[in-house]
């Protein structure tokens, strides 16, 4: 009996498998096209040259800074004619002196003379804050 289950299953089988496999192409599309918009520019109606002066340059300029709060203290002044600019400027450094430099350029480049007034100082670092003393944590029993 089992025999005959067996051989009709396969019967069964080779009927089902006898149709051949359809096979579909795979769909055919087009190659999508661009087209890039032409530029648009809108030009000026009327295009101006910038004008430059054909004078030489002259001016005078000083400023300082002196805070009593912050301790900042510098300035600077310069004075130009044409091609001569002659100026200074001057820093209180942190070591306590002060920075004075000077330069002049006539066109032909800058001649700068530095100069310090007074002495470094670096005093010993005592910091002012005690640290937290240290507390170990507590220890708790293990049951």
């Amino acid at each position: 009996m089992s025999l005959k289950v067996i051989l009709v299953a396969c019967v069964a089988a080779v009927a089902l498998a006898d149709k051949a496999p359809v096979h579909h192409l795979p769909p055919v599309y087009n190659i999508p096209t661009y087209h890039a918009p032409e530029p648009v520019y809108h030009a000026r109606a009327h295009y101006k040259e910038p004008e430059y002066p054909t004078v030489p340059p002259k001016y005078n300029y000083n400023y300082g800074v002196a805070d009593g709060y912050s301790g900042a203290n510098f300035g600077h002044s310069e004075s130009r004619d044409g091609y001569k600019t002659e100026g200074s400027y001057s820093v209180d450094l942190p070591d306590g002196r002060k920075q004075t430099v000077k330069y002049v350029d006539n066109g032909d480049g800058l001649v700068a003379e530095v100069s310090y007034e007074g002495e470094a100082q670096y005093p010993e670092y005592k910091p002012t804050y005690k640290p937290a003393p240290y507390h170990a944590p507590p220890k708790y029993p293990v049951y």
